[in-house]
C-alpha cells in the first residue's frame, strides 16, 4: 500500500470511498415512531461524499493534506485534514476518513492516520481536532478535547470531540473549536 496526496483524477475514485464506507451507516434509519425505514437515504450519497467535495471549494482546504491509499494503482482510502481555528489559533480538523468496505480492518485506516498526523507534524501544525469514536481514536494519541481547554462550537459534541497536540501546540491554544463552514451543512 501506498499513501499519497489526492490528484485531480482521484475525485471519483474517493466519493467510491466514502460512498462504500458510510452507505452502511444510512441504510437503515429509525424514524420518529420508532420503527425502521430505509429512509430516503437509499438512493442518495451519505453526506460524507458531499462534504469532501465542499470542502475542496472552500478556504479551508489544504490540498497537500488530503491523503489516499493507494493499493494495487486503485484508491482503497481516504482522509483528510482541514483548515479550522481554536479560538484565533489556526489548527487542524480530521475528516471524513474512509476505506472500501472490503478493506476495513486491514490497517488501511491506520496508515493514513499515522501518514497524516505526520505530514501536520511536519508542517507545523500546532493539533488536530476531530468528532469521532473515543475506541478507536485514542490508538494514535486523541485525547478528550476538554483536557486542553478546547471545546467544539457544537455543545452536542462534547463526548466525542477530541484532540491531538503535536511538537508545535502551545498551551495558550484553548477555548471554542471551529471546523470549516462546510462541516456545518451535513
Amino acid at each position: 500500500m501506498l499513501i499519497r496526496r489526492e490528484r485531480a483524477d482521484d475525485a471519483a475514485a474517493i466519493a467510491a470511498v466514502h460512498r462504500s464506507a458510510f452507505a452502511p451507516h444510512y441504510a437503515t434509519a429509525i424514524d420518529p415512531a420508532g420503527t425502521e425505514s430505509s429512509g430516503d437515504r437509499d438512493s442518495a450519497d451519505p453526506p460524507e461524499v458531499g462534504l469532501v467535495d465542499r470542502l475542496r471549494s472552500d478556504e479551508g482546504w489544504i490540498p497537500t493534506l488530503s491523503l489516499v491509499a493507494i493499493e494495487h494503482d486503485s484508491v482503497v482510502g481516504h482522509l483528510c485534514l482541514t483548515r479550522a481555528t481554536v479560538g484565533p489559533f489556526p489548527v487542524l480538523a480530521l475528516g471524513p476518513i474512509g476505506v472500501l468496505a472490503d478493506h476495513q480492518g486491514a490497517g488501511v485506516g491506520s496508515a493514513l492516520m499515522h501518514a497524516a498526523l505526520g505530514a501536520a507534524d511536519a508542517l507545523d501544525e500546532p493539533l488536530v481536532g476531530l468528532l469521532g469514536s473515543l475506541e478507536f481514536y485514542p490508538h494514535f494519541g486523541f485525547v478528550p478535547a476538554a483536557r486542553l481547554g478546547i471545546t467544539p462550537d457544537e455543545p452536542a459534541w462534547i463526548t466525542h470531540f477530541q484532540v491531538r497536540s503535536l511538537s508545535a501546540y502551545d498551551s495558550q491554544i484553548a477555548g471554542e473549536f471551529r471546523y470549516a463552514e462546510p462541516f456545518y451543512d451535513l
